[in-house]
C-alpha cells in the first residue's frame, strides 16, 4: 500500500509539474503571437500632463521643468524671460507596469507625490486591446505661508489628491491620441467658490514630424458647473497648450507654450488665470534624463 501511495504521489507530481510548464509555453506561444504598441508617447509627459507610459523597471527619469512669464509682460521684461518657475523631479520604476515619483515645485512651493500603474496596453495578434490605459493617483502639498488669500491652518487642509485614467490609442507610427478624465479633491478650496472636488477631462495627442521629433497638443476642459453644482471659479480658465518633444539619445526636450504657470494637476486643472486671446502665454520647456540601475542587460530602445 506505501508503495502504491508513493507511486501515486510521484505521479500526481509530475502531472502538476507537466501541467505548469504548459502553461507557461502557452503563455510565452501567447506572448510571441500578439504585437505591443510601442512609444504611444515619447515620455511620461504629453506636456502638462502624464501621458499613459511609464518609466521601465529599475530604470529613474530626473525631470527639470521651466516654464517662464508671460509673453505679455513686455520688453521690460524680456517677454516673460526674465522670470522663471521651476519643478525638479525623479521617477522610479519599480516594475515594467509600476512607477512612482516625487516633485517640489517653486510655484506656491508645492511638494507632490505619485504613482501610475500601467493597466492595460494596446497590443494586437493573440491578445486584442484596442487601446492603453494608464492609472494615476498623487497627493500635493502646498507648503506656502499662510495668508489671507490662502487660510490654511492644518497640514490636512493643505492637501490637494488627483486620481485620473489615462486612456490612448497609437493610430499610426505618426498619431496617437489620449483621453484623461479626472478628480481633483482639495481638502480645502483655496477659494471660497470652488468645490472640494474638481472634475475634468484632458485631451491630448502626439504628431511623429521626424525620426526624433514630434507635435503635441494638450488641451483641459473644466467645466464651471457640474452637476448643477458651481465647481471653480469663474476667473480660471481651461488650458491649451502647444509643443514639439525632441529626442536625443538618454534626453528627451520637451518645448512648449501654455497659458498655465503650473506643471501639477493641482495647479494646471483648477488654477489657470491665463487666456492665449490675451498674450498671456508662458513659455517653457521639459528636460528628462533616463539612468538605468539594472546591470544585468542594456536599456532597450524606445521604439521613437
Amino acid at each position: 500500500m506505501k508503495i502504491r501511495l508513493a507511486i501515486a504521489m510521484v505521479m500526481m507530481s509530475s502531472w502538476a509539474y507537466a501541467q505548469e510548464d504548459l502553461l507557461k509555453q502557452l503563455d510565452q506561444v501567447q506572448d510571441s503571437a500578439t504585437v505591443y504598441s510601442a512609444a504611444t508617447f515619447k515620455g511620461t509627459r504629453i506636456i502638462n500632463g502624464h501621458s499613459v507610459e511609464t518609466v521601465g523597471k529599475n530604470n529613474m527619469d530626473f525631470i527639470i521643468s521651466h516654464r517662464f512669464g508671460a509673453v505679455n509682460s513686455g520688453a521690460n521684461n524680456f517677454f516673460g524671460l526674465d522670470e522663471s518657475q521651476i519643478r525638479l523631479a525623479l521617477e522610479y520604476g519599480l516594475s515594467d507596469r509600476l512607477m512612482i515619483g516625487i516633485g517640489r515645485s517653486s510655484y506656491q512651493k508645492t511638494i507632490d507625490v505619485f504613482a501610475k500603474y500601467r493597466l492595460l496596453r494596446q497590443s494586437s495578434g493573440f491578445k486584442n486591446m484596442p487601446v492603453s490605459i494608464t492609472l494615476f493617483a498623487s497627493d500635493a502639498h502646498n507648503a506656502s505661508t499662510s495668508s489671507t488669500e490662502l487660510p490654511f491652518y492644518t497640514i490636512v487642509q493643505r492637501q490637494t489628491y488627483t486620481f485620473k485614467a489615462l486612456i490612448a490609442r497609437k493610430f499610426s507610427e505618426k498619431l496617437s491620441l489620449q483621453l484623461t478624465p479626472t478628480i481633483v479633491h482639495r481638502n480645502l478650496a483655496e477659494n471660497q467658490i470652488d468645490a472640494n472636488n474638481l472634475y475634468a477631462l484632458g485631451l491630448g495627442g502626439r504628431y511623429k514630424l521626424t525620426k526624433r521629433t514630434s507635435f503635441n497638443v494638450e488641451y483641459w476642459y473644466t467645466p464651471k458647473n457640474f452637476a448643477g453644482t458651481v465647481q471653480r471659479d469663474p476667473r480660471f480658465t481651461n488650458t491649451l497648450s502647444l509643443g514639439f518633444d525632441i529626442e536625443t539619445g538618454g534626453h528627451v526636450f520637451q518645448l512648449h507654450l501654455t497659458n498655465s504657470r503650473g506643471m501639477i494637476e493641482k495647479q494646471f486643472i483648477g488654477q489657470t488665470t491665463g487666456k492665449w486671446n490675451n498674450g498671456d502665454i508662458f513659455y517653457g520647456f521639459n528636460v528628462a534624463r533616463t539612468f538605468s540601475f539594472d546591470k544585468s542587460k542594456k536599456r532597450k530602445s524606445s521604439g521613437y
